[in-house]
């Protein structure tokens, strides 16, 4: 069965962000499964202490990337790029210790939720550049860039708005596909 491995850019519990990340993968279409990564407690990204063996929250979520099929990412911007603990997960992980690469040739789709107008438009570009460097096949546009974010959930974190269901629920169908 085909496994995602779903990063959220935002480690609060109820950012935004992970909302929209719990409303795509049950979305996925069915036979897809998908857990949500866990980061908390990687390390900064730091060579001297890579030299002395990969850090055992960096060795777990290396295995969970290599395991993967595909990759969902949901991430906020801050200061008009990626939170600086999502870049250094993926640096982390971008380490080739056995020669290997997680996101090479792996399908990965890419979404975001602002409460501002901009949508994650500039985070999500440069989440698509540092990926395509290593190897991602960032899936082609539409991608969902939610604005507003803060209206377009209820309390349960279920997406209220139509036109956000829908373009998650394309994104989802996309991304089934991608690693049937």
């Amino acid at each position: 069965m085909p496994r995602i491995l779903a990063l959220c850019g935002s480690l609060r519990a109820a950012s935004l962000n992970r909302r929209l990340l719990r409303a795509g993968i049950a979305m996925l279409p069915a036979g897809v499964e998908a857990e949500i990564a866990d980061w908390r407690d990687l390390p900064v990204y730091d060579e001297d202490l890579e030299a002395q063996g990969m850090p055992a929250p960096v060795a777990a979520l290396r295995a969970q990337a290599m395991a993967a099929q595909g990759f969902l990412f949901a991430t906020p911007e801050y200061n008009w790029s990626i939170p600086g603990g999502l870049k250094n997960a993926i640096d982390w992980l971008s380490r080739k210790p056995d020669g290997t690469q997680p996101f090479a040739g792996k399908p990965v789709a890419l979404m975001g939720a602002t409460p501002g107008p901009g949508g994650t438009v500039n985070a999500q570009s440069h989440l698509r550049q540092v990926l395509y460097l290593l190897g991602g096949q960032v899936l082609p546009p539409p991608g969902v860039f939610v604005q507003g974010a803060g209206g377009r959930f209820d309390d349960a974190g279920a997406i209220t708005d139509e036109p956000t269901r829908k373009a998650v629920e394309t994104l989802m169908a996309a991304l089934g596909k991608a690693v049937a």
